[in-house]
């Protein structure tokens, strides 16, 4: 309290009760694909090609658009045609801003350990994917980094062609002998099967190729974050630029992949959709078997993370817990109104403690301050049953 010695008007600023809390972002990209040291490019249309250097291998570069990709990475040529096809997917399905790391030709995709490094120190990258690292071995540093980060989720490519349509197969596995191990189950990952086929541009005439389908829907992830919010699961939405499938699956197919976590994509009434929404191991990831469970999750936990840094270095009073779950409780009421918290009530879909019972003596001893706080995530509505009953006349 200050101290005044004349008679006036004073004015303080006095701390708020509760600091709002905003919600971080979800759908920003990180990319990783194989670049030459140099791009041949056209001088002009019709013209002598000249080679010129792209951005530097193994420091990610801030995306927000096809034009500065090309800038930074060339258009789509043979030597980045993954990469560049992968991005271009994204942003034409609603990608906005996305993280992209070269490797050299000559080290290709088969050690990504320094390229997902260098993405570890950008905390808003949310959502991994190496557009046609289809191995076991890749698929596990894409999860293990995810994993490890807590606030990212990882989009995996199948096997192009698998041997067979089992979920071994697809995940990369091999029969026999010294045979490859599948990629494990993760809930903070998703596989798509199949890959999608898009326009080629870079062949004379331009061409229809089959292509891995991770910067397409990395795309659509953005797009249903942005038009719905991250609580709702990126499915049954259709992949923009995808003109067909490298091959077709029925009902009966996707009856023996979903429950392992294989996310198909169909084709219904000529529209390429998206028709899963299961992380990798479905079923066996229990309560986190849905993507939009785990991401939104992941958005609950970086948003309080980062809109309770101010607690740091207060005086652990009971009047800095009530200003803690006057934050919390605030913050949380939002999302049960926009539709991602389960509850026809506040207390049915949240809770927050911040108390004494919380914070003994010994734990404020050390120096903490602890908050317990339980939401009810609303879950996808996958299985849409009618029972239909037919009334004789009488």
């Amino acid at each position: 309290m200050p101290t005044y010695l004349s008679p006036g008007v004073y004015i303080e600023d006095a701390p708020p009760s509760a600091r709002p809390i905003a919600g971080v972002g979800t759908s920003i990209g990180g990319f990783i694909g194989v670049v030459p040291n140099n791009i041949e490019m056209p001088t002009r249309p019709g013209s002598e090609t000249a080679s010129y250097d792209v951005a530097p291998a193994g420091e990610p570069q801030l995306i927000t658009s096809w034009e500065e990709f090309k800038n930074s990475f060339g258009d789509i040529r043979a030597g980045n045609k993954t990469l560049a096809l992968a991005i271009y997917g994204f942003f034409n399905n609603g990608g906005t801003r996305c993280w992209v790391t070269r490797v050299a030709a000559a080290a290709g995709l088969n050690n990504l350990a320094d390229a997902l490094a260098a993405f570890e120190p950008i905390d808003e990258i949310t959502i991994v994917a190496v557009p046609g690292a289809t191995s076991p071995v890749q698929h596990e540093a894409i999860i293990a980094h995810c994993t490890t980060m807590k606030d990212r989720f990882a989009i995996l490519d199948s096997i192009e062609k698998p041997a067979s349509l089992t979920p071994e197969a697809i995940r990369g596995g091999t029969a026999g002998e010294g045979g490859t191990t599948p990629t494990g189950n993760s809930a903070y990952a998703a596989l798509y099967f199949p890959w999608i086929q898009v326009f080629d541009p870079s062949t004379e005439p331009g061409s229809i190729i089959n292509h891995p389908p991770s910067g397409h829907i990395a795309g659509v992830y953005a797009r249903v974050d942005g038009e719905r919010g991250v609580f709702k699961a990126p499915a049954n939405e259709v992949i923009r630029g995808a003109l067909g499938l490298e091959r077709r699956l029925s009902k009966n197919h996707q009856e023996g992949l979903n429950p392992a976590g294989i996310n198909a994509i169909r084709i219904f009434d000529g529209n390429i959709k998206i028709w899963g929404a299961r992380t990798l191991g479905g079923d066996a990831n229990s309560e986190f078997k849905y993507i939009s469970t785990r991401r939104y999750m992941n958005f609950l936990q970086e948003s309080i993370d980062e809109g309770t840094q101010w607690v740091v270095f207060e005086p652990n009073t009971p009047d800095l817990w009530q200003r803690i779950t006057r934050t919390v409780e605030d913050f949380l009421l939002v999302q049960w109104q926009t539709g991602g918290l389960f509850g026809e009530t506040p207390k049915q879909a949240f809770f927050v403690k911040c108390d004494a019972d919380t914070n003994p003596p010994q734990l404020r001893e050390l120096g903490q301050v602890v908050t317990e706080v339980g939401v009810a995530i609303v879950r996808p509505a996958e299985f849409v049953i009618f029972r239909i009953q037919q009334l004789t006349g009488s």
